[in-house]
């Protein structure tokens, strides 16, 4: 189950689409609600792209 997590394509889906979903959820879902969905799916999205820039930096190394 790791492997397929830390694979590239997983990691752009979730980066994107926890973006995608953080930007929209105030919009969508009115009140505590919609910030607390937001929060999170930024989290989320900010833990794929930080896991991008290290699995980038780690090829260039090698």
């Amino acid at each position: 189950m790791k492997a397929l997590l830390s694979s590239r394509p997983v990691l752009w889906f979730l980066f994107l689409f926890n973006l995608t979903v953080a930007a929209v959820a105030p919009f969508a879902v009115d009140g505590a609600q919609g910030l607390a969905t937001s929060a999170g799916m930024g989290v989320v999205s900010l833990g794929a792209g930080m896991a991008l820039l290290k699995g980038r930096s780690q090829g260039q190394q090698a």
